[in-house]
């Protein structure tokens, strides 16, 4: 695993990055046409084997990413992502982490980064972290404290900082649904299994939030397509909906692309369950009568 300012030279992985190899593709589940997963080739290793040191699963809220950074850890060898790196939980990470305070209760981010890296990390070396849309600027701007010499190099910053580094973007066809999680979470602060409920009446349809939750995530993911496009990166696709059918095959999916390696008595298991019910079924239903008279 490499230390902040310890990665290999990175002139040949920003010069070898190729466009995104995807093409159109009927769904065998015949959910009408979806991207079809080509893994990105690196002209100057073909033919070779290529370690990553890293990667990042890049998402919106309540898009399965919590479900799918479980499966991943499942397995073992496919680092441990969690959400390490959002600005509101940074002081919790830092107080399990026993990283030490100033006076101020300010801490060093770089101490901050080597303790992520090696909490994000599996036996084999591999770091994983989950990053949403937002998130994403507040890395990289700190990140640009630490090596001021490649502020606002983005890819720079992050291959710098943690190695040879891929990126898996998750994404949920259906929108709508998405926003009704969302604004149901947000409603009860129930985010993950295990989360305690905030105290309260039950939630309540409320248009206006989830219409404006809607256009979020529409921003948010192209955003992302926008900062992939921008930068040159060509990330493995996955839809929600592909991995809710079936993780397992996802999970080693994503496994194939990272070139890891899954022991072959090993079995791949859900440890977490979908939350959708009835409430949510009412609340797509309501927006869209709704919807369709406005």
């Amino acid at each position: 695993m490499h230390g902040l300012g310890s990665a290999p030279d990175v002139t040949a992985r920003l010069s070898c990055s190729t466009p995104d190899e995807t093409d159109l593709r009927t769904s065998s589940r015949g959910s009408g046409p979806v991207r079809q997963r080509r893994h990105p080739v690196e002209p100057h290793t073909v033919g070779v084997v290529v370690k990553i040191n890293s990667y990042l699963i890049c998402a919106t809220p309540r898009s399965g990413s919590t479900l799918l950074c479980g499966m991943l850890r499942s397995t073992e060898v496919a680092g441990r992502p969690e959400s390490y790196f959002r600005l509101p939980d940074e002081a919790s990470w830092a107080d399990r982490w026993g990283i030490p305070r100033d006076d101020d209760g300010s801490f060093d981010y770089t101490d901050f980064v080597r303790a992520a890296a090696t909490a994000g990390s599996t036996s084999n070396g591999v770091f994983a972290a989950r990053i949403m849309w937002g998130t994403m600027d507040e890395l990289v701007a700190r990140l640009g404290t630490v090596h001021t010499d490649i502020a606002g190099s983005d890819l720079e910053l992050l291959t710098k900082t943690f190695g040879r580094m891929r990126f898996v973007h998750l994404w949920r066809d259906d929108t709508l649904a998405q926003a009704v999680s969302w604004a149901r979470a947000e409603q009860t602060s129930y985010w993950h299994p295990g989360d305690h409920r905030k105290p309260g009446p039950r939630p309540r349809f409320d248009f206006k939030q989830i219409h404006g939750l809607v256009h979020t995530i529409h921003e948010h993911n192209t955003a992302w397509r926008h900062w992939f496009t921008t930068w040159n990166i060509s990330p493995y696709l996955i839809r929600y909906e592909d991995l809710a059918a079936d993780p397992a095959d996802t999970t080693k999916g994503i496994l194939d692309y990272l070139g890891l390696d899954l022991p072959d008595d090993w079995a791949i298991t859900p440890r977490d369950r979908r939350q959708a019910d009835e409430i949510n079924h009412d609340w797509i239903a309501r927006y869209r009568t709704i919807a369709s008279k406005v």
